[in-house]
This record gives C-alpha cells, structure tokens and sequence, in this order.
C-alpha cells in the first residue's frame, strides 16, 4: 500500500485545514489509518486513528473536539479534518495505514502500522 498525503499549508490560529492521505496498491483487505505528527524538535506523537469500517475513531486528548477523522473506502481516501487550529498544532503530519483482523479495531502506537505517507507540513500562526 502506498500513501499520498495531501499539501499541507500556512493557517492562522483558529483556522481550519483539512488533510487528505489517498492510498493506493493493495487496498482490497480492510486496514487502519491514522495520524501522527512531529513538531519541531519534538518526537512523533499519535493524533487520532479510524478503524476500517469507519465506526471506530480514537484521538489524542491534544486534539478531541478539534480534529475529526474520517475515511472513504470507495475512494480508498483517509481525511483529517482540523478545525480551530493553535500555534502547538504546528507540525509535519504522516499518515500511517496498516492491516486490521477486525472491522472496528485501531492502533494508537506507530509500531503496528506499516506503511507510511511523506509527511506534510503545516504550520499556524499565532
């Protein structure tokens, strides 16, 4: 599976983006998707996970109420949907996708998840 972010871009506090991840490749097994980010100077932290049917979100508590994370299996598309973004919302986003046994299952951790998006960059200015 390969995965293709979407740009991400220059918003000021307050603001909204929304980050798309398009997969591509062997996409016919049900997988996860999720999103992470690394701030400057910071590690990779977990942002928030779908689980293959859609029914299942998780989010980091940064981030609950703000982000919405959502997926189309007919486009094989995953979006972030970020909405009254902040200064420390400021980073480089991946998205992540791997293989799931179960319908309703996700992965808050990076070891579970195999395959990985470019990483694109966005930043809020205050």
């Amino acid at each position: 599976v390969q995965l293709q972010a979407s740009a991400g871009g220059l918003v000021q506090a307050g603001g909204s983006l929304r980050l798309s991840c398009a997969a591509s490749g062997r996409t016919g097994s049900r997988y996860v998707m999720g999103w992470f980010r690394q701030a400057p100077g910071k590690e990779r932290e977990f942002v928030a996970t779908i689980s293959w049917s859609g029914s299942s979100q998780y989010y980091a508590d940064s981030v609950k109420g703000r982000f919405t994370i959502s997926r189309d299996k007919v486009k094989n598309t995953g979006y972030l949907q970020m909405n009254s973004l902040k200064p420390e919302d400021t980073a480089v986003y991946y998205c992540a996708a791997t293989y799931s046994y179960t319908d309703t299952g996700y992965y808050t951790r990076e070891s579970p998840y195999t395959y990985w998006g470019q990483g694109t960059l966005v930043t809020v200015s205050s």
